[in-house]
């Protein structure tokens, strides 16, 4: 493993989050990868060399600003860089190739068709695709998965690219608290040392009204004000029932399966209502790559005009790749069949044990960076956490999501009678095509990770705990900040948890609601980070246009974090 190129080492370091002894200049030093990173692809550099620019920027911050080891910074820049191409690189790569088999075979032609039997309306096609199936395969699967089906399958249905990568990642928003069966809620629990429940209910009383917005925002986005007018009750039926059932299952069940039972209810529910109600105009866009809200990108005609198919295609045919898909990541996502995966727990060892998980202690990385208070809870007496950071790379080859997206585009080839030499040809112009997409996600990944350990993260999430009785509505902009930086709500709570729930009992506030809105306030940062941009643009086949898709959502997620720090402001005084 390239790992054990870094030889081992014994030293230690404790990290410093205020190195330049002045938090002002030491936080925007600490910030200065992430504005390069995201301002060369505003500036439209490829994404791949701003990548490379911003991981550059942050090794040197890490070793001349923060005094980090060299060695540790290496170790961490490779460790990110190898968990970017595996698992979320993966999880691109085997997302693409099935959707390139579906057109190669000529069906999703018919998956098209089948969409417009429920609705022609490019509105109510984007509330299905991007919202309802989307948060299903969010909470079934996450790590990206969503944007990069939900971009494929809208570009698919006639959606201009830079809209179609805009709307999935705008709706890749409230359902991301509970994404992979819960996994950001969990981690923050054990994070944080509060009640897995109640972090939950707090999360379900708070997303639901986001739920409820985010589809009527993606219909504002697209048609305006006035679109939105003309399919409210679809917008209603849609993010209503979401937000029920997100609502429910949140208080009296956990977080495991709250967007999976969601995003199906949503579906499901939305569906039959489009049995007896349509728009009275249908909404189409123009396919144009070069897609700005103007009238003359969208044209409207009644319902009347359009003309009713007498066939009756084998649609169960065409979507049974993404029904493979959709239980296949379900059952990866499964916590008991990924445990068998893995090979079973330490007293039920099976036969994949030290086989489907290959485990690589990090040197110079692993147990030897600490974390310091306020950040971490310090041992009276001492200078740093009780135990050091773990760095240690899981090659988990069967049970990563991705390998189940790729059993399932397998299954597609027999299933759609691919040959496979026409199979294997996609599997191949696929990596080709995604090369430079890997390079990026990878670079990205290894400066997000040298944020991480370097401290760089810490010191600029511990700039929002100076606000005193301001903290509530600059709690929630943390955890935007922490899943903006790391592209993962998870590693966000990971890494800022612990630090929520210090501030909230230094200033005698609710650390229930606080650490909560780490998550929540976190989610709506998932429409910048780097991973996502690539992703969204990689599914939407944008050469180049990280930049475009950026500008597009950069505003969307600011203003949303904000109503979400307005939202947790509030609750704080009414307790």
């Amino acid at each position: 493993m390239f790992f054990n190129l870094l030889g081992a080492s014994e030293a230690e370091w404790v990290q410093n989050y205020d190195p330049l002894q002045q938090p002002f200049l030491s936080t925007l030093m600490a910030a200065s990868p992430v504005v390069v990173l995201l301002g060369l692809l505003v500036w439209g550099w490829q994404a791949h060399r701003a990548a490379m620019a911003g991981l550059a920027l942050a090794v040197a911050v890490a070793v001349f600003g923060f005094g980090m080891p060299w060695l540790s910074v290496i170790a961490a820049a490779l460790y990110g860089g190898a968990f970017g191409l595996m698992p979320i690189g993966w999880i691109v790569v085997s997302a693409v190739f099935l959707y390139r088999l579906t057109v190669v075979s000529g069906q999703f032609d018919v998956v098209k068709k089948s969409v417009a039997s429920l609705s022609p309306d490019h509105r109510i096609q984007a509330l299905l695709i991007a919202f309802s199936f989307g948060s299903f395969i969010e909470g079934a699967a996450g790590f990206g998965t969503p944007v990069a089906i939900s971009a494929a399958l809208l570009i698919g249905l006639g959606f201009p690219p830079l809209l179609a990568a805009g709307v999935a990642l705008i709706a890749n928003t409230s359902p991301v608290a509970f994404g992979a069966l819960g996994t950001p809620i969990i981690v923050l629990a054990d994070v944080s040392g509060l009640d897995e429940r109640a972090l939950c209910r707090v999360a379900g009383n708070q997303l639901p009204w986001f739920s409820l917005l985010i589809p009527a925002w993606l219909v504002v986005t697209m048609s305006g004000w006035k679109g939105l007018r003309g399919c409210w009750p679809a917008v209603l039926v849609c993010g209503g029932s979401f937000s029920a059932l997100q609502y429910a299952m949140s208080h009296y069940h956990g977080p495991t399966l709250v967007d999976v039972v969601g995003g199906v209810g949503s579906l499901v529910i939305t569906a039959l209502f489009l049995r007896f109600w349509q728009p009275a105009e249908i909404w189409k866009l123009n396919s144009d790559s070069s897609w700005k809200i103007t009238p003359a990108d969208s044209f409207t005609v009644t319902a009347s005009d359009i003309p009713k198919s007498t066939e009756s295609p084998a649609y169960w045919r065409a979507w049974m790749p993404w029904a493979l898909l959709s239980l296949m990541v379900l059952l990866w996502g499964w916590p008991s069949i990924k445990s068998t995966l893995n090979g079973g727990t330490a007293e039920k060892p099976n036969l994949l044990r030290g086989v489907s998980v290959l485990s690589y202690p990090i040197p110079a990385l692993d147990q030897r960076v600490y974390r310091a208070a306020p950040v971490a809870k310090v041992p009276e007496g001492s200078d740093r956490a009780e135990k050091g950071e773990e760095a240690v790379y899981k090659l988990n080859w069967l049970s990563a999501t991705g390998t189940g997206i790729f059993l399932a585009a397998w299954l597609s080839v027999w299933w759609l009678k691919i040959p496979t030499r026409t199979a294997l040809t996609t599997f191949r112009d696929t990596l080709l095509k995604l090369r430079l997409a890997l390079v990026t996600i990878a670079c990205m990944l290894a400066l997000a990770y040298v944020t991480k350990y370097s401290g760089a993260d810490a010191t600029m999430g511990l700039a929002f705990t100076k606000t005193g009785s301001w903290y509530p509505f600059f709690a929630p902009l943390l955890g935007w900040l922490g899943v903006a930086l790391t592209g993962s709500d998870t590693s966000s709570n990971a890494l800022f948890g612990s630090l929520q729930r210090i501030t909230a009992e230094q200033l005698q506030l609710d650390p229930t609601l606080i650490v909560a809105s780490n998550s929540t306030g976190g989610v709506m940062g998932k429409m910048i980070d780097a991973q996502s941009i690539v992703v969204a643009a990689v599914a939407t086949e944008q050469t180049h246009g990280e930049g475009k898709i950026l500008r597009f959502v950069f505003w969307h997620s600011v203003v949303l974090a904000l109503l979400m720090g307005a939202l947790c402001f509030v609750q704080s005084r009414w307790q």
